[in-house]
């Protein structure tokens, strides 16, 4: 890749981490390779076993545990966790074995005080020219906002969660 871009996908609605595993998917296609470090997931998320499919096409790491944290509320190891992803992250940036590197849920790690934001709008200015970075979760400051070339913003306007449907193997989780 040529020129790669700082992409941020933020909001309260649904699909933030399902387009950046899409953007991996169609980045595949087309020869290129991909890590996925998700901050503050720590759970079984299907993707895990889909991306294990495609390996080493596409790369995910997981930097939590699993248990929601809540802000405020953060732990020691909550910090540790992100701190230790981070470090990951940036080790694959400076690899050069990828093309495409998601930090999946770092806008909310940054909006649960986990991490500083100047530590990764340092990230996005030092990136490589050819990669492609892309940064998900809802709360994205402005910081990261201003810093990036492309912003999507998922709004929710109704969701069946309202009537209680929890979420579903492989659509949801």
């Amino acid at each position: 890749m040529e020129k790669g871009y700082v992409q941020v996908y933020t909001g309260n609605g649904k699909g933030k981490t399902t387009a950046a595993l899409g953007l991996a998917f169609r980045g595949m296609g087309a020869g290129l390779r991909t890590y996925i470090g998700q901050f503050m997931k720590g759970k079984y998320y299907h993707e895990l076993d889909s991306v294990k499919k495609v390996s080493p096409s596409i790369v995910i790491e997981q930097y939590g545990h699993p248990e929601f944290c809540v802000p405020g509320k953060t732990s020691p190891r909550d910090e540790r966790l992100a701190r230790e992803g981070l470090e990951k992250v940036r080790a694959a940036i400076s690899s050069g074995e990828y093309d495409i590197v998601v930090m999946d849920e770092i806008n909310t790690a940054l909006y649960f005080e986990l991490l500083d934001v100047g530590d990764i709008v340092d990230i996005i200015k030092d990136k490589p020219e050819n990669l492609e970075l892309v940064l998900t979760g809802r709360y994205a400051k402005e910081e990261i906002i201003d810093a990036a070339d492309l912003v999507t913003e998922m709004k929710e306007v109704k969701h069946y969660y309202e009537c209680g449907v929890i979420a579903r193997a492989g659509i949801e989780n």
